[in-house]
C-alpha cells in the first residue's frame, strides 16, 4: 500500500483529446431548465472537480453523463465518438461508472455480491451455463484482489455483510467496484459527504489511487478544501451551465465560491 503524505497533491494530466466532451446539453423538466446548453469536458488521467450552488444543474449533468437522464438536446462523445446513453447499463458499457452519493449498494448482501451486483460470474461448463450456478470462489478472489489494489486491507473478511461496514469501509467498497470496471471514467457524486475526517482522509487517498491506476476522476462535491486538494482542474456550473473553468493552483477557494455565485466575473474559458 502507498503512504501518503500529509498533504495530498495530484499532479494534471492533460490530453489532446477530451475522453468525455458534451456540448449543449439541454434538459427541461416543464417550465424548469436544468440544463441550458452546458458543455463539458473531460480530459485523460485528471480529477476533474464539478462545483455548484444547490440548484445548479451539476447533478441533472453528471446524470446525463451516465445515463440516468436523458438530455432533450446535444451531444456526448467518449473519444470523440458519438454516445447515447439511454440508461445506465449503456453508460456502463462504454466504461463509465458511476459512485452515487447514496453509494448504491445492498446492505444485506456481502462485500463480494455487491462489488458483483449485476455482473455475477457463473461456473463454466454446464453447471453455470444451464443450472446458472455463481462461480462465487472466483468472485471473492477477484473482490480481494480488487480491495487489495486500493489498499483497503483492514476489510478481512470479503463474506461479511456491508451493513457491518463503517461509513469509509462502505465508500471503500464503492470506490473499488467503480475501479475495478470502470474502464474508461469514474464519476464520484459526494464522495466524503456524511463522513468523518479520517474516513474522508482514506476516501481521498483511494481517489488518488484510482488516479495513478490511469482512470480520470470526474468528482462532484461541496467539500472546497477538499476539492482543491485533490483536484486538476475545477469546472464551475451555474444556472444550467458551465460558467468557468479554473485552474485551483490560480485561484482561492474564496474566488470558486464567489464565481459559482456570480459574486465575481468568471474567467474567459480556454482564455
Amino acid at each position: 500500500m502507498d503512504t501518503q503524505p500529509a498533504s495530498l497533491t495530484a499532479t494534471p494530466i492533460a490530453g489532446p483529446n477530451p475522453i468525455i466532451e458534451a456540448r449543449g446539453l439541454v434538459k427541461r423538466y416543464g417550465r424548469v431548465v436544468a440544463l441550458d446548453n452546458a458543455d463539458f469536458d473531460l480530459m485523460p488521467g485528471e480529477i476533474l472537480a464539478v462545483i455548484g450552488d444547490n440548484g445548479a444543474g451539476k447533478s441533472t449533468l453528471i446524470k446525463a453523463l451516465c445515463g440516468a437522464v436523458i438530455p432533450d438536446a446535444g451531444t456526448i462523445k467518449i473519444d470523440g465518438s458519438p454516445m447515447h446513453f439511454s440508461s445506465p447499463m449503456d453508460a456502463r458499457k462504454a466504461g463509465i461508472e458511476t459512485v452515487y452519493q447514496n453509494l448504491a449498494l445492498s446492505p444485506a448482501l456481502s462485500i463480494a455480491d455487491n462489488l458483483f451486483l449485476g455482473r455475477e460470474m457463473r461456473k463454466t461448463g454446464p453447471m453455470g451455463r444451464f443450472f446458472r450456478l455463481l462461480d462465487r470462489a472466483e468472485m471473492n478472489r477477484l473482490a480481494r484482489a480488487k480491495l487489495s489494489e486500493l489498499g483497503l486491507m483492514t476489510i478481512q473478511n470479503i463474506n461479511q455483510s456491508v451493513e457491518t461496514l463503517s461509513g469509509g469501509q462502505r465508500q471503500g467498497v464503492a470506490v473499488a467496484r467503480a475501479a475495478a470496471f470502470g474502464s474508461k471514467v469514474v464519476i464520484m457524486d459526494e464522495p466524503t459527504a456524511a463522513l468523518g475526517v479520517k474516513e474522508s482522509r482514506r476516501v481521498l487517498e483511494l481517489i488518488l489511487d484510482v488516479k495513478r491506476r490511469g482512470l480520470p476522476i470526474v468528482l462532484i462535491s461541496h467539500n472546497m478544501p477538499h476539492v482543491f486538494e485533490v483536484a486538476d482542474r475545477i469546472h464551475i456550473h451555474r444556472l444550467g451551465k458551465r460558467i468557468a473553468i479554473i485552474n485551483p493552483k490560480d485561484y482561492s477557494m474564496s474566488d470558486a465560491v464567489a464565481i459559482m455565485t456570480g459574486a465575481m466575473k468568471p474567467p474567459t474559458i480556454g482564455g
